[in-house]
């Protein structure tokens, strides 16, 4: 006998769901008790699917709030259903999956698919042939409904789909699928792709078999008068692109000439999924052969979709003049920062640190709307190409831009600048005859009455700041950095940011170029301080931050201390220690500090022991969590999954203290010994240096190595215990604590001196082997050299005998860094070994020669050691031997070798 409901109980389960839909937070609290109550009911869940499929008296919004409590209990404790209570939903499911009303319908799909997802698509055999069967129904409701249920599995469940345990029923239903691109209905075409498409990025046996079928039946679609169906159209293109290219070259025109019309769509989706193609073509080696043809048609569809669309302009108030900055910012309007661990890293030749290997994209300007839009993608889709076809764009494009830039209408105008930053990356030689005359526009769009158009002028000027600081600092690096700082100070919050940002990106290009200008800059930052509201704010510390990197040691001086300590200490003092916006500023002093050095000691108390809280009061959660996590009862979820009674401790503000530690260490130096000698840092690093999160063992090694250059008379007692952690670090699955482990091992060497005997082999073999590991980043390949050579250096016995496993790629690793201490005791440790195990080296001595050369001014008694080896090889060899060992040098090393060291 089929289930039937109590009229008692339905009436309520029925106020209940009234209830819940009452917008009074008291009301609503009553109902999570309510549902709390009524689940401990094992036949609960029956009279909410009865509700949902059976009870049409209700009205819709009723009937499918009653399904979506219901997936929420499938979601929560489905393995705690009783039989009987599993196969009536499911029945239900099946038997309703055609009901009259879409809401109906689509509810009853996401229920299906939840189930589905719980492991049931094994325990539940008959679903997906009685979902494919009910396609054939001549009801247009049954064969929609379960197109919709069927679409929600294809996304929830690609990879069970496609796997031996459920016997691949996509064989059956691919070309079950394909059949139904040329069904009469708009919706169900639209399904039938969607469907499909799913399985195109991981390259789906089945699909791959229909391949040729399925691309055909695309094509058929081209004309299809529904967007939704173009949209899928465009979407599978798309996909197709980045995995089976092979298939669509030898349609390639067709199908650019298709996109070029679709990147137009009257429809956004539509375009949007269309302007995607230009972005994935141009990661193609053919995109420069496909499209060279193309361009003339494609840039200035690329270049009209760089307007605004009327609905931004609504949005982001762009018609209207208003002044905001005096409007508190809502929660929702402040993005989630992540805080980027310390990294070691050594200077090279001719500049400062790596380019490059942490080029974070520079946003466009309007992230407020930070939905993907076609403005955005025309906008990155341009600048892809521009890093493809570089200065062969420009004929396409200046033509336009002339016309673009001095337009009178605004929007026209924005979207000009806008081009004009996107190809700045891959048009920039190109460009450079027209900057003169550029810049100085660019400078007076600043001040332009529309807010849109002086925020997007910051960016676009951000993006030739390198250009800007290349020439002589009156004719553009004044005037722009004048304007920027007005903007910085601009009545609307949308330019504060874009000129914060583009401040940040102008001081990391001129460095030391700003010192003169750092009074009038420093004004302008604090003032910015009293003004800003809560999201700009953020964005002002990084400014600030970025300062003090850029001009180091020079913000030491009274009158500038005097201006940017206060307002930041107000700030650390006003905020608590669980405060997110703790990160940003937590940052902001650790550059601070380190470019204060001694400026910064009256300051460095209270901050110091607020690094050391942090640590610590993250730490004891951590601790509270693990021993409560076996012991908790599973609660129940309803609408909002209740956080767990503990919460994971966010392990950020660990790492961020630890960095702005670290910072501290590196800025006060020796200064910092009495701070350390009255806290429990070293039992704390001690933890963290432990820890299972990656980045705090990261930032844990960076401070090790830190302190024990600051002040190592409080690590050595640790030393015994700290070795074998590290040992157990050089790991180089995790590049960045491998990395700051390895430099860190090297402090210490330099240290502990001979000392350091008893610990060699715990870690002179995995270095070893790191050097030797293809494909090794940079910075870690010189970090592991310079960390051997120190070894070397303390304990030449030790790690001599070595020698030949690892010189080569020794040498190769450091021939490009900077003279400096590092290299220096590197380069001293081997020439000690080479003393200890001479053979060694024989076999790879162009490799030492060549290393040797790249040292501009060697300290005397270095150059002497040098000299004595070169030497000592030559006599070794005799002159003919020589002669002919030297002749393979190129003809650069040759002359270098002969001047400084006669050989």
């Amino acid at each position: 006998m089929e289930w039937q409901p109590d009229e008692q109980g339905l009436q309520q389960v029925l106020q209940l769901l009234k209830d819940s839909q009452s917008p009074d937070t008291a009301t609503q609290r009553a109902v999570q008790e309510k549902l709390e109550q009524l689940n401990q009911f094992p036949d609960f869940n029956n009279y909410l699917i009865f509700v949902l499929t059976s009870l049409k008296s209700e009205d819709e919004p009723t009937r499918s709030l009653s399904g979506l409590i219901l997936k929420n209990n499938v979601k929560a404790h489905y393995q705690n259903f009783p039989p009987l209570v599993a196969d009536f939903i499911k029945r239900e499911c099946l038997n309703n999956i055609g009901d009259p009303s879409p809401l109906i319908r689509a509810t009853i799909g996401i229920l299906i698919t939840t189930i589905a997802s719980k492991g049931e698509l094994q325990t539940w055999p008959e679903l997906l042939p009685q979902l494919c069967n009910l396609l054939n129904s001549e009801d247009y409701n049954t064969c929609e409904g379960s197109f919709g249920a069927l679409q929600k599995i294809c996304e929830d469940s690609s990879e069970l789909l496609d796997s031996d345990a459920l016997n691949r029923p996509l064989n059956i239903m691919i070309p079950k699928f394909l059949q139904f691109f040329k069904h009469c209905s708009p919706k169900i075409r639209s399904h039938a792709i969607a469907c499909v498409n799913q399985f195109i990025i991981s390259r789906a046996q089945a699909l791959m078999d229909n391949i040729d079928t399925f691309i055909e039946s695309l094509f058929a679609l081209a004309g299809d008068e529904d967007c939704e169906v173009r949209k899928n159209v465009c979407r599978a293109l798309v996909m197709l692109l980045e995995v089976r290219i092979d298939r669509l070259i030898p349609h390639m025109h067709s199908i650019i000439q298709y996109m070029l019309q679709r990147t137009q769509d009257p429809d956004e989706n539509v375009s949007l999924e269309a302007c995607e193609f230009w972005l994935t073509l141009a990661e193609q080696p053919i995109c420069k052969e496909a499209l060279s043809g193309h361009l003339v048609q494609l840039i200035p569809i690329l270049v009209n979709g760089m307007k605004y669309s009327e609905i931004d302009i609504i949005l982001l108030k762009g018609d209207v003049e208003e002044e905001d900055d005096t409007v508190p910012d809502s929660e929702q309007d402040i993005k989630p920062r992540f805080h980027k661990s310390r990294t070691v890293t050594l200077q090279h030749e001719g500049g400062e640190g790596e380019e490059g290997e942490d080029d974070e994209d520079e946003d466009d300007d309007d992230d407020t709307l930070s939905d993907w839009n076609l403005r955005k993608c025309s906008a990155a889709a341009l600048d892809v190409l521009a890093n493809v076809f570089r200065d062969d764009l420009l004929p396409h494009l200046l033509p336009l831009l002339k016309g673009l830039l001095f337009h009178p209408d605004w929007v026209v105008k924005e979207s000009g600048i806008l081009v004009l930053g996107a190809i700045a990356e891959g048009c920039m030689q190109g460009m450079v005859p027209y900057l003169p005359e550029l810049m100085p526009h660019l400078i007076q769009c600043l001040c332009d009455k529309k807010a849109l158009v002086r925020s997007i002028a910051c960016w676009t000027l951000s993006r030739y700041a390198h250009w800007v600081v290349g020439q002589p600092p009156d004719s553009h690096l004044k005037p722009l950095m004048t304007e920027l700082l007005k903007r910085i100070l601009d009545g609307n919050k949308r330019v504060q940011e874009a000129a914060c940002s583009a401040f940040a990106t102008l001081e990391e290009e001129a460095c030391t170029e700003l010192v003169p200008y750092l009074s009038f800059i420093l004004d302008t930052l604090v003032f910015a301080f009293g003004k800003y509201q809560h999201k700009n704010l953020l964005i002002l510390y990084d400014a600030i931050g970025t300062l003090a990197d850029s001009v180091g040691h020079h913000l030491n001086q009274p009158e500038y201390i005097e201006k940017l300590m206060p307002p930041l200490i107000a700030k650390w003092n006003e905020l608590k220690d669980e405060d997110k916006d703790l990160f940003p500023l937590l940052e902001c002093l650790s550059s601070v500090a380190t470019a204060l050095q001694n400026g910064f000691l009256p300051y460095c108390e209270p901050v110091y022991q607020r690094c050391v809280t942090l640590v610590q009061k993250t730490l004891a959660q951590a601790m509270v969590r693990h021993t409560h996590q076996h012991t908790r009862m599973d609660p129940l979820f309803m609408y909002s999954q209740q956080p767990e009674q503990y919460e994971a401790p966010d392990k950020d503000f660990m790492i961020v203290a630890l960095d702005l530690l670290s910072g501290l260490a590196e800025g006060l130096g020796a200064h910092v010994d009495q701070l350390v000698a009255r806290s429990n840092v070293m039992t704390l690093l001690f933890q963290c240096m432990q820890d299972t999160m990656p980045e705090v063992r990261q930032s844990s090694f960076a401070l090790l190595g830190d302190l024990t250059k600051a002040c190592f008379p409080h690590v050595k007692p640790c030393i015994a215990e700290f070795m074998p952690i590290l040992g157990t670090n050089l790991n180089p699955e995790f590049i960045s604590v491998c990395n700051n482990a390895t430099w860190a091992i090297g402090e210490i060497c330099m240290q502990m001196g001979v000392e350091m005997q008893p610990y060699v082999s715990m870690v002179l073999n995995q270095l070893v082997e790191i050097i030797n590991r293809p494909n090794t980043p940079k910075t870690l390949l010189e970090n592991t050299a310079i960390t051997i050579g120190r070894l070397g250096y303390v304990c030449p016995q030790e790690v001599a005998p070595m020698l030949q496993q690892f010189i080569r790629p020794w040498c190769t690793s450091l021939r490009n860094i900077r003279d400096n201490e590092e290299k220096d005791s590197a380069f001293r440790g081997i020439c000690m070994m080479i003393g200890v195990n001479p053979g060694g080296v024989v076999q790879d001595f162009i490799f030492f020669c060549d290393a040797v050369a790249s040292w501009v001014t060697p300290k005397d008694d270095l150059r002497d050691m040098f000299y004595k080896i070169l030497h000592g090889f030559k006599d070794q060899v005799g002159e003919e031997n020589w002669q002919q060992f030297s002749e393979q040098f190129p003809p650069q090393l040759k002359e270098r070798l002969s001047a400084c060291y006669g050989v």
